[in-house]
C-alpha cells in the first residue's frame, strides 16, 4: 500500500517537476484534487486571520506569494496532464483498443478521457465513412448553448441501426471504423448503422424493414 502524500508547496512543485520530465502521466493519490482544495483553504485562513502583529503580517505576505505560485503550479500541472490525456484519447480513438494504459489517471480525468474519446470516435466515423464512400462529410456542429445535449444526441445517432433488405447485388465496402461490409446479394437482410442504411436506401440499393 502506498504511503499517503501530504500536500505542501514543496510536494506540489515536485509533482510538477515529475510531470514535466515524464512523457506518461504520473500516478497521484485518488483524492489529489480534494487535498489541493483543502491545502488552499488552509492558506487562505492565514490571510483571513485578524492578528495584526508584525510576525503575522509577514506571514500573510509570505502566504500571498505562496498562493500566487501555488495557483501557477496547479494550473501548469493540470494543463500538462490535460495534454497527455488528449494524446491518450487520440490513441484510443485511432486504435479502437483498450490496451492504452490509464492506470495513472484520476477519476475526474477519466471522465474527460471518455468524453474526448467518444467525441473523436463520433466525428472520425462520420468523416472517414463519408470520404471512403465518396461522399462529403455531413457534420452537425455542437451548439454553444447546449453542448452536452448535442453530444449525447450525436452518440445516440452513432449507435442506431436499421434493418434493410437488399434489392440487388452490393459489393464489399468500407464502413466508418474501417470495418468491411458485404458483399450482399438480392433479398439479403442485414442490420446496418443508420448512416450506411440511409445511403443504401436513398440509392435504391436496399429497402428498410420496419420492425414491429
Amino acid at each position: 500500500m502506498s504511503q499517503e502524500v501530504v500536500i505542501t508547496y514543496e510536494t506540489l512543485f515536485e509533482f510538477l517537476k515529475i510531470e514535466r520530465e515524464r512523457t506518461d502521466l504520473q500516478r497521484l493519490e485518488p483524492n489529489f484534487f480534494n487535498d489541493v482544495i483543502n491545502y488552499i483553504k488552509d492558506k487562505k485562513k492565514i490571510l483571513q486571520a485578524k492578528d495584526s502583529s508584525p510576525f503575522a503580517q509577514e506571514e500573510k505576505r509570505k502566504t500571498e506569494r505562496q498562493l500566487e505560485n501555488i495557483y501557477k503550479i496547479v494550473k501548469e500541472l493540470y494543463e500538462r496532464r490535460e495534454k497527455k490525456i488528449i494524446s491518450m484519447a487520440l490513441d484510443k480513438s485511432r486504435t479502437k483498443s483498450n490496451l492504452i494504459d490509464t492506470s495513472a489517471i484520476l477519476k475526474e480525468e477519466k471522465v474527460v478521457l471518455d468524453a474526448l474519446t467518444n467525441l473523436l470516435d463520433t466525428y472520425r466515423d462520420a468523416i472517414l465513412y463519408s470520404v471512403l464512400n465518396e461522399k462529403m462529410p455531413f457534420m452537425h456542429p455542437l451548439e454553444d448553448k447546449k453542448p452536452r445535449e448535442d453530444f449525447k444526441t450525436a452518440l445516440e445517432l452513432k449507435k442506431q441501426t436499421k434493418l434493410v433488405r437488399f434489392t440487388g447485388h452490393v459489393p464489399k465496402f468500407v464502413g466508418p471504423e474501417l470495418e468491411e461490409y458485404g458483399p450482399f446479394g438480392e433479398e439479403d437482410i442485414a442490420s446496418l448503422p443508420v448512416e450506411i442504411a440511409d445511403v443504401l436506401i436513398s440509392k435504391g440499393r436496399a429497402d428498410e424493414i420496419k420492425e414491429e
